[in-house]
């Protein structure tokens, strides 16, 4: 039988263990995969691609890392409005999620999409995915929403965390700068930054 010293005990410890439980980021998502895949369309018309576009910075409405495991051959299928690639991509982690009217993110394990080509990626390639929404659906811009990058735990990873940790504000990435220049991301960021700024100035 438990004395009142033994339960006092128990209760501080167990207050103490859930305090220091750390609270999870926005970005750390845990998903329990579905063998299913996730199509995902090709905004080929769209002027830029990459986690920050527009003028202010659009909210991504999916972004994730995984391993390019399929990557067909080049095709015309779609005529003369561009050269389409289709590839696989087996995602590893995602970092963020937007629920969308009809066809959110539902756990798939795998994302397809046919805007490879020109990418210069090969299979085994780990990457990082952004993706953004579109009457409805999940979209791909093409070119530099598809990166190539050396692991999960590398600074650029860690820099795309924090942006969507703050509700993608640019300032909090500021000092990733030179990251996102060898990117060829350097002046979409410094366009965001520059709007963070004017937006500060008018408030």
């Amino acid at each position: 039988m438990f004395t009142k010293n033994v339960i006092f005990f128990l209760v501080i410890t167990t207050g103490i263990l859930l305090s220091c439980n750390p609270k999870k980021a926005k970005s750390d998502i845990d998903i329990t995969f579905t063998p299913d895949t996730l199509n995902v369309g090709y905004t080929y018309w769209w002027p830029e691609s990459g986690p920050f576009i527009g003028s202010c910075g659009e909210e991504l409405s999916l972004a994730l890392v995984g391993t390019l495991v399929a990557l067909n051959a080049p095709n015309d299928g779609p005529g003369p409005l561009y050269t389409a690639q289709r590839g696989v991509v087996q995602i590893e982690k995602v970092f963020k999620i937007k629920a969308l009217e009809e066809h959110t993110y539902a756990s798939q394990q795998f994302l397809t999409t046919d805007c490879f080509y020109g990418s210069g990626l090969t299979e085994g390639d780990q990457v990082l995915v952004s993706c953004y929404d579109y009457e409805g659906d999940y979209s791909i811009p093409g070119g530099k929403s598809i990166l190539k990058i050396k692991g999960l735990d590398v600074p650029l990873i860690n820099s795309i965390k924090t942006y969507i940790d703050t509700d993608q504000d640019p300032k909090s990435i500021e000092n990733d700068f030179e990251l996102w220049a060898e990117q060829g991301m350097g002046k979409a960021l410094l366009q965001l930054l520059d709007c963070g700024e004017v937006v500060g100035e008018t408030e």
